[in-house]
């Protein structure tokens, strides 16, 4: 992978960094859009919350299945290529989620998502470390991360605003074409060269933390996006506010990468990863009291929202900083299939959570998962 430096044409690397980054929006969006939208409409026909979250896993389920296939087809096709032709099958998939009425024919467009989401996910943070420069690495990664939840933080809003009609699924795949088209500029810098990508076996030994962040951060994010809303509304709140607050939590994490990011590029990561964990938790734990409160609830989820995905956030950096060439390809590949079987289980085990306590599932299995990471950190001292 050709790294540009300082002397590379400014200009033509920020259009190059906001096209990708835009790219990873339309990620986020399209997720999220998605996941409330197809679980409202499934809550609205009587399945219970074991079936919204197995609906919800499929989308994992592609993303796990394209994880092993990407690294050999990024050999073939470039960058672009494949950002692209993802953004185009997520339009594609969210036009036949509005057109087919059919609940089993759901599954397969999930799956479809999940694929194209692989794809982008994997291709665009491979983009952007071939364009960041050192120094600043922590707050362009930041800034991707902010962006990819700025995507996410719209479908949600997108929702409570037009409600769950077929206008939400031509907005979403209008986004995704239009950014195709802007990751399609001829006069954009891609990377080139990955050269042979290593086995995704090595690459848990290589940053087993960086991997174990991803599933924990795929595994509280599907789980989130698919359960927040409805766990407001059996504390009873409306739909709308339910979504709201979803939209609230997702608007914290994009204003606060910044900080994260800031704070990334001048301490030790490691050590921040294990506060933000910690934090995460602790405050998870306090979401049964404040959502009693509405005012109190906006503001806290606001704050862990922030603080969850600096996790994430950090983690990217940490990679991006030590990993170069063929490894970078295959830790994202392997962060890929990380990030699928986190959101494979995610979902399922909240949805069991939930069925088990009503106010304190969720919280809870966020909770731990927070924590089991923050052990993991603290004593695996020398890993990444």
């Amino acid at each position: 992978m050709v790294r540009l430096g300082l002397d590379a044409a400014s200009g033509s690397r920020r259009l190059s960094l906001l096209c990708v980054m835009a790219a990873a929006a339309v990620f986020g969006l399209s997720y999220s859009l998605s996941s409330p939208l197809i679980a409202t409409h499934l809550e609205a026909r009587g399945y219970s919350d074991v079936v919204i979250g197995v609906n919800a896993s499929m989308h994992a389920l592609g993303v796990l299945c394209m994880a092993f296939v990407l690294p050999r087809l990024s050999l073939s096709w470039s960058t672009r290529t494949l950002v692209v032709t993802s953004l185009l099958a997520t339009a594609g998939a969210l036009l036949l989620l509005m057109m087919v009425d059919d609940v089993r024919a759901w599954f397969v467009f999930r799956f479809v998502l999940g694929c194209a989401a692989e794809t982008l996910f994997v291709m665009t943070e491979v983009w952007i470390n071939g364009l960041s420069v050192e120094e600043a690495r922590g707050r362009t990664l930041a800034t991707y991360t902010a962006l990819l939840s700025l995507g996410m933080a719209i479908g949600p809003g997108v929702l409570s605003v037009v409600g769950v009609g077929a206008f939400a699924y031509v907005l979403g795949a209008g986004m995704a074409v239009l950014a195709a088209g802007c990751a399609a500029l001829p006069m954009l810098i891609v990377p080139l060269g990955h050269g042979d990508p290593v086995r995704a076996s090595e690459c848990w030994k290589l940053a087993p933390l960086a991997l174990g962040a991803t599933v924990l951060n795929a595994a509280v994010e599907t789980a989130g996006l698919t359960f927040i809303a409805p766990y407001a509304m059996e504390q009873g709140w409306t739909q709308a506010m339910g979504m709201r607050l979803l939209t609230c939590l997702l608007v914290g994490a994009v204003l606060c990468q910044p900080l994260v990011g800031w704070v990334a590029d001048r301490m030790d990561r490691r050590a921040l990863a294990l506060r933000l964990a910690v934090c995460s938790a602790a405050l998870a734990l306090v979401w049964p009291l404040a959502i009693r409160w509405p005012v109190v609830a906006f503001a806290l989820v606001f704050v862990w929202g922030g603080l969850f995905v600096g996790i994430y956030t950090v983690m990217l950096t940490l990679v991006g900083a030590r990993f170069r060439g063929p490894q970078l390809v295959g830790i994202y590949s392997a962060m890929g299939i990380a990030w699928g079987v986190g959101a494979l289980g995610g979902p399922v085990l909240a949805g069991v959570a939930m069925s088990t306590h009503a106010a304190l599932g969720l919280p809870v299995f966020i909770a731990l998962l927070c924590g089991a990471f923050a052990v993991a950190v603290s004593t695996n001292k020398d890993a990444s």
